[in-house]
């Protein structure tokens, strides 16, 4: 049965979580990276920069920076739309899959914790 947190324990599980990230082998992620990683993985494609940037209310600089980084660890990739050259596509990779297999795996397991546990 579940039950809802009150905002210390989310506070202490949210804890737990980036601790586990930090700690771990996998790519040590900002907020931002997360939030496009997320956006890209969750929502129905097609993706773009442009569209990226709106959704998470950041310019475009902003996005293609962290792209950029996402891009060296393979999470994300990018290619230029063959209908408008203009937009740059962006597109999940097997690795960015497994990224977010991976963090969700973590956020469960953490979840499971005694809500005190640290």
């Amino acid at each position: 049965m579940s039950r809802e947190l009150t905002a210390t324990e989310a506070l202490r599980l949210w804890h737990r979580v980036t601790l586990g990230q930090v700690r771990g082998e996998g790519p040590d992620l900002s907020l931002r990276q997360q939030a496009i990683l997320l956006q890209v993985y969750l929502i129905p494609p097609p993706h773009t920069v442009r569209g990226l940037a709106t959704a998470l209310g950041v310019t475009k600089p902003v996005v293609t920076r962290a792209l950029d980084t996402m891009g060296e660890l393979g999470l994300l990739d990018r290619a230029r739309d063959d209908k408008d050259r203009r937009n740059v596509v962006v597109k999940r990779t097997v690795a960015g899959a497994l990224y977010l297999e991976q963090l969700g795996d973590l956020i469960r397991r953490e979840g499971r914790r005694e809500p005190g546990a640290t």
